[in-house]
């Protein structure tokens, strides 16, 4: 006969501590987990589809506005417009504003991008960097994918509609969809194989993006390489391996670039002073192009710089902070010029709406030719005007807030 283990009071004390030890842990763990500190309200039933506009209307009006410090530009994924403030990232219904989804979390907002039909949001939980990335189905509200990265404070995420790249002034890094890296360049955080980058101690005075391509004028000290003025460098969005920048070139101009307008498959342009003109660059890093343009020097701001632009399949229309340019597609010569404007445009129904003071003016998007011009009021604002289209309504970046026109 088996006689039962006796417990002794040790044992009941040893027991109760664990007990009382898992327990904190527990707490503890939840007190200062992320899911603790978010806020996540997902949509209840679908979005429905936006239909395009097949014409433009008589006269625009503003339906809605929202606060959204962290776009520089409208953001729309799926269905839906995305607003981003404060510690919060809202999806919304372009024709109502109504609430459809709401994020948040309990540390600052740095930014947010919309890519592959998702909202995409850079967290800080630090005064340095922007380090926690997280994708939210832009119709569903729903957390899609997360990841940590080293993007700097300041930082801004540029889309090229198949990677995105976190910019910042001495560190860029890029993302596919599901938020792997594919690509790091410059002042790596903390590197994992050190002596991978070319070139460490450079800032990045202006940044663009295009297929695959990423554009930057290096600023770097002078030696046997760069002996005077800056570098342009263009990069593979996607090496063979992330920790190893593949640069298609990367050459010393002996001159102090102003700013990368715009990169495609093969060409780069760039804004260069004395004269101001545009400079023209193959996939060799070969000068092909010297346009004179009337443009004013970019001011200051953040840095790196990114160049106003949208683009359709008959130009990239940039916005020089007086006017807007048209540049054909393929090698970035100017194509025209319409002066007094706000912002680089949105094609609308077929036609390009551009802003305006007091107006949207409507033109031919391939000739530039005038059609027309529809009144706008912006009470009193006079600032750069960042334009999108979500379906029949068009979408105003004024500053800090997002307004709604239909």
């Amino acid at each position: 006969m088996v006689t039962p283990e006796r417990r002794t009071r040790g044992d009941v004390v040893a027991v109760a501590v664990l007990v009382v030890a898992v327990i904190t842990a527990a707490t503890v763990l939840w007190r200062f987990s992320d899911a603790r500190a978010t806020v996540s309200e997902p949509a209840v039933g679908e979005a429905p589809a936006l239909v395009p506009p097949t014409a433009l209307p008589p006269s625009l009006a503003e339906v809605w506005s929202a606060p959204s410090g962290a776009t520089p530009i409208p953001l729309v994924a799926g269905s839906t417009v995305v607003t981003a403030d404060g510690r919060e990232v809202v999806g919304r219904d372009p024709l109502t504003g109504e609430l459809r989804w709401r994020y948040a979390r309990d540390i600052d907002l740095c930014t947010a991008t919309s890519a592959w039909g998702q909202a995409l949001t850079v967290w800080s939980k630090n005064p340095r960097f922007c380090s926690e990335v997280t994708s939210i189905g832009g119709d569903s509200g729903k957390r899609v994918n997360q990841r940590n990265g080293d993007a700097e404070r300041g930082t801004r995420v540029l889309s090229d509609g198949t990677h995105v790249t976190a910019i910042g002034e001495r560190y860029l890094e890029s993302w596919r969809s599901d938020l792997v890296r594919t690509t790091q360049y410059g002042k790596v955080p903390a590197p994992v194989n050190p002596g991978k980058q070319p070139r460490t101690g450079c800032s990045y005075a202006s940044i663009a993006v295009g297929v695959n391509q990423i554009g930057l004028i290096e600023r770097c000290p002078p030696d046997d390489a760069t002996p005077d003025g800056d570098r342009l460098t263009v990069l593979k969005a996607n090496p063979k391996e992330a920790e190893q920048p593949e640069p298609v070139y990367s050459i010393p101009l002996g001159i102090q670039a102003v700013q990368v307008i715009a990169v495609s498959a093969n060409r780069a342009v760039l804004l260069l002073d004395n004269p101001t003109r545009l400079a023209v660059y193959d996939e060799h890093g070969s000068q092909v192009g010297d346009h004179p343009v009337d443009a004013p020097l970019p001011g200051d701001g953040p840095t790196p710089s990114v160049a106003q632009t949208t683009a359709s399949p008959n130009a990239v229309y940039w916005f020089t902070g007086t006017s807007t340019i048209a540049l054909d597609p393929n090698d970035f010569h100017p194509l025209w010029t319409v002066p007094g404007t706000l912002g680089p445009g949105v094609i609308f129904a077929g036609r390009l709406l551009v802003p305006a003071p007091g107006e949207l003016v409507v033109l031919d998007a391939q000739t530039g030719e005038r059609l027309g011009a529809t009144p706008v009021d912006r009470g009193g604002y006079d600032g750069p005007v960042e334009l999108a289209a979500a379906g029949p309504v068009v979408l105003e970046q004024r500053g800090a807030r997002l307004v709604a026109l239909r």
